[in-house]
């Protein structure tokens, strides 16, 4: 199996075309939108291996010095805030917690830009020992990643036994102040008739839960528009269990709708990726764990920071090549255009 296989491309580089750009600092797109929120992830290591997003036998290993040191994450996401407008900085992986040196991050990070909220998205696993130490770091919530809480199912979907584990790291995480702790949850074709349950616990947990549907990210290439879980089948499902009353979005640019769940206070949110795309508020700007720069999650053009970085080149510049990605950026991820093509990198090498 090649690398493009298992969804890890070879390096581009080069320079993206600054022509008909305004002048502005910000990462303004050909099509309005202003890029505001940072993904980096961290590493493609991760301690499950959910069939959505990686394949059974793992990623490739990133050689150690093609990923991106804690030196290099802390300038460029300092940068980031300091010189091109981003508002909020989110960790991935990969699992971030698979980093040993997870915790310099967040505190480098942080002691740049003290003001920026810094947020990460893990599976949860093992996080009940690191929560209260990347709360003193300066994280300030997590995501985790949870779609079953039925421990068969979940062994299964993940080919590990580690139900348990991701439950007592989203207590800790809860218990450390990292809140509100969002659980995100894959719409899968397996996992359908559990959504109730797990809405329930989400509840009983005080977590605020988030349904996706699955996207054409995974690393076995089985996914298929006809056999995915839509946002208005799941709604369905939890019609019959709880009452659910349509609330919309806070800010527009957020990408998951909400509903009041019996009235409220709680609510449930549902990221329609695919039936339902928000591309056109997209505000969303990534790096992968060895530096690539990528503007959407479904385009294999990125540009080698990594390299950049390693070179010399002064902050001015790499502000330069990031605007101009951005610049450069699709109108949309084109699942629903005849001949879509999924990108070379799976979800685990992107980054969530």
């Amino acid at each position: 199996m090649t690398l493009v296989e298992m969804g890890i491309p070879a390096v581009r580089s080069g320079r993206p075309s600054l022509d008909g750009r305004p002048d502005t600092p910000f990462l303004l797109d050909r099509f309005g939108r202003v890029a505001r929120d940072l993904r980096v992830s961290i590493t493609e290591k991760c301690s499950l291996r959910c069939t959505y997003c990686m394949p059974e036998e793992g990623l490739p290993a990133i050689p150690q010095h093609e990923l991106l040191t804690v030196e290099e994450i802390v300038r460029l996401v300092g940068l980031a805030v300091r010189e091109l407008g981003i508002e909020e900085v989110r960790f991935t992986g990969g699992e971030p917690l698979m980093r040993r040196d997870l915790e310099q991050i967040i505190a480098g990070c942080h002691e740049q830009v003290p003001n920026t909220p810094l947020a990460m998205t893990t599976n949860g696993v093992g996080l009940e020992h690191r929560a209260r130490g990347l709360a003193a770091a300066g994280l300030h919530r997590v995501n985790v990643s949870l779609d079953t809480v039925d421990r068969a199912g979940f062994a299964k979907l993940t080919r590990r036994d580690r139900l348990d584990s991701a439950l007592a790291g989203i207590r800790a995480a809860r218990a450390a102040g990292l809140a509100p702790v969002k659980v995100n949850a894959v719409l899968m074709r397996e996992t359908l008739s559990g959504a109730g349950d797990l809405l329930q616990w989400c509840l009983d947990e005080d977590c605020a839960l988030r349904f996706i549907e699955e996207m054409p990210l995974d690393a076995d290439h089985e996914w298929a528009r006809t056999n995915m879980v839509t946002a208005a089948e799941l709604l369905d499902v939890l019609g019959t269990r709880f009452e659910l009353t349509a609330a919309g979005r806070d800010d527009p640019a957020a990408p998951a709708e909400t509903w009041l769940v019996d009235g409220g206070p709680a609510t449930v949110g549902i990221i329609a990726s695919v039936t339902r795309k928000f591309c056109d508020t997209c505000d969303r700007t990534r790096l992968t764990a060895d530096g690539m720069l990528r503007s959407c999650l479904f385009s294999d053009q990125e540009y080698d920071l990594r390299q950049v970085l390693r070179s010399g080149a002064g902050d001015a510049e790499v502000a330069t090549l990031w605007r101009g990605a951005m610049w450069n950026k699709w109108a949309g991820h084109g699942i629903d255009v005849e001949g879509f093509v999924p990108p070379e990198r799976t979800m685990g090498a992107i980054g969530g």
